[in-house]
């Protein structure tokens, strides 16, 4: 999925901004599906809980 290689990406550049230079690319992208799947947790959990999880369909309904 190419936004996990951009989110992996993201944070080995924002790692390497504070210095830490010890990640590779395949463990940055491994962490980036691992939050993505932590996210669908979070959502599927919320969901079963009944709160409402705003859209990002940017037509302000809920």
């Amino acid at each position: 999925m190419a936004i996990q290689l951009l989110v992996a990406k993201v944070l080995r550049d924002e790692l390497a901004l504070l210095g830490i230079r010890t990640l590779t690319e395949q463990e940055s992208e491994t962490i980036a599906a691992r939050i993505f799947e932590r996210i669908t947790e979070l959502k599927l959990d919320l969901a079963a809980r009944d709160f409402v999880i705003p859209s990002s369909g940017g037509n302000g309904t809920t």
